[in-house]
């Protein structure tokens, strides 16, 4: 039998070890890119309730039994949900607290408002209930408590006043015989005008996306989508967690890009290698309020002065604002929970900056990504015996915003927040973060290289961990460097 030269074995075996490493190392193109809309959720068909919905409607109870009728587990199924609890669906073990802890609306303090206890008049406009007093909360238990209608009927036919009941002169039955799968209107009705304005809270949640232009927000302006193509939702449910009301958030629960788009969607493998360490937010939202300013700092200090008025600077029962157009978003480290959370009656950071909330993560941890936020400022009262901050009654009877009195507004809150009220009270500056997740700009008008890596980029490198620019000294998982 005839032996191959053993020189042709040898060729090729150099042959291999010089061809492997370079196919190994060669670029090679972006992986094939998924189809984002394969991943939209299929909303059922609407159904014309016009000629369906019959009755002589006296209060909104009497359009929730009407609703049961046909949709028996409906409002047992939203009864399970946040957005009628106003509460957390999980307690929380927060430092510095021996029991678990659930956070909501319904007691957690903001720097904004501060607190819903006992300003049940103004605040549950937008909570998704009927059944409020000051005096005591709604039945949760009670089904027909539940407003149908704020989720899905034609905000143009219905609305909701004080005590989050029907608004004077509203057509029940007409706003019934208008039901249909919720829009982005219906959601932004509450979710815009948060902190008592439009676009005050969120800086990208404002009345712009009622019909928005492709370049405010692509999926909104461009394709015309709903809330709920992202916050998908099952059995009222829906997806997607607000950190500032939860101190950890399972992934699962989370509204996610990578729900539609691929974990390497560009064609470029170099900003492909970003989404390592880089949140899909961080370029495609490289501004908000646009259209709508955002508020950014709050001093309540100065409440109750005759000043003269203006919705942006000073108002009697506030005090004075700041507001920011074209809002260029900060950047931190972001695992999706945080690493601290207020509770009231913790002790307030007196002198310095107390944080409500502040984001999870660092550049040591590798689930984390660079992420934009709006960072509130806020003057807020506290006690100067108990060092706690204190919630006052605002929109209650007799609260601050009819009587002007720090010392009543105090003492009226006390059956409602549980916090005693010494008598002595100041202003100490508090901190939120809120995550900028919407107004998603096309490709075109995302961030380029030179917003953060030129000399004037955006980013404030060793602010996040990095000895300098990680062009030059590498990336946080580059092992050459």
């Amino acid at each position: 039998m005839d032996k191959k030269p053993t020189w042709l074995l040898g060729l090729v075996g150099i042959l291999l070890v010089v061809i492997v490493p370079i196919w190994a190392l060669w670029p090679k193109p972006a992986q094939p890119q998924d189809d984002p809309w394969a991943h939209l959720p299929k909303h059922a068909p609407h159904v014309d309730h016009s000629a369906i919905i019959q009755g002589n409607f006296k209060t909104g109870q009497d359009v929730t039994k009407t609703c049961l009728q046909c949709h028996p587990n409906a409002a047992k199924d939203f009864m399970h949900t946040s957005h009628w609890t106003w509460n957390s669906t999980q307690a929380f073990n927060i430092p510095g607290h021996d029991q678990p802890i659930h956070l909501g609306k319904l007691h957690s303090f903001n720097n904004f408002c501060i607190g819903t206890q006992g300003n049940q008049r103004v605040c549950m406009k937008c909570h998704t209930g009927y059944g409020w007093t000051e005096e005591a909360p709604t039945d949760f238990n009670n089904p027909n408590n539940v407003d149908c209608l704020i989720c899905h009927a034609d905000p143009a036919k219905y609305g909701r006043g004080e005590y989050g009941n029907p608004a004077k002169g509203v057509d029940l039955l007409a706003a019934a015989r208008s039901v249909r799968n919720p829009t982005r209107a219906n959601c932004l009705t509450c979710h815009a005008y948060g902190g008592g304005g439009d676009n005050v809270k969120h800086g990208d949640i404002s009345s712009a996306l009622y019909h928005p232009s492709p370049d405010l927000d692509v999926h909104m302006g461009r394709y015309d989508m709903q809330c709920t193509d992202c916050h998908r939702t099952e059995h009222h449910l829906v997806k997607g967690k607000l950190i500032n009301l939860n101190y950890t958030v399972n992934p699962k629960d989370q509204v996610q890009c990578t729900d539609c788009h691929s974990n390497a969607p560009h064609k470029d493998a170099r900003l492909n290698a970003h989404v390592q360490s880089v949140a899909c937010q961080a370029c495609h939202v490289p501004e908000t309020a646009e259209i709508i300013p955002t508020k950014t700092y709050w001093n309540w200090g100065s409440a109750g002065q005759d000043l003269p008025q203006n919705h942006f600077f000073y108002l009697k029962i506030k005090g004075d604002f700041k507001y920011t157009k074209n809002f260029i978003p900060s950047y931190a480290w972001f695992n999706g929970n945080e690493s601290k959370r207020y509770i009231e009656g913790d002790p307030a950071n007196i002198g310095g900056i107390t944080y409500i909330n502040k984001p999870a993560g660092s550049i040591d941890d590798p689930t984390a990504k660079i992420f934009p936020f709006k960072i509130m400022h806020t003057m807020q009262p506290y006690d100067k015996v108990y060092g706690y901050l204190l919630a006052p009654l605002t929109a209650g009877k007799d609260g601050f915003w009819s009587k002007f009195d720090w010392d009543l507004a105090f003492k009226l809150a006390e059956p409602h927040t549980g916090l005693k009220y010494s008598g002595q009270y100041g202003f100490t500056e508090t901190v939120m973060y809120w995550p900028q997740t919407h107004m998603v700009k096309p490709k075109e008008k995302a961030l380029q290289c030179a917003d953060c890596h030129g000399p004037n980029g955006r980013l404030d490198w060793q602010a996040l961990g990095y000895p300098g620019d990680p062009m030059e000294w590498g990336g946080r998982f580059d092992t050459n460097h």
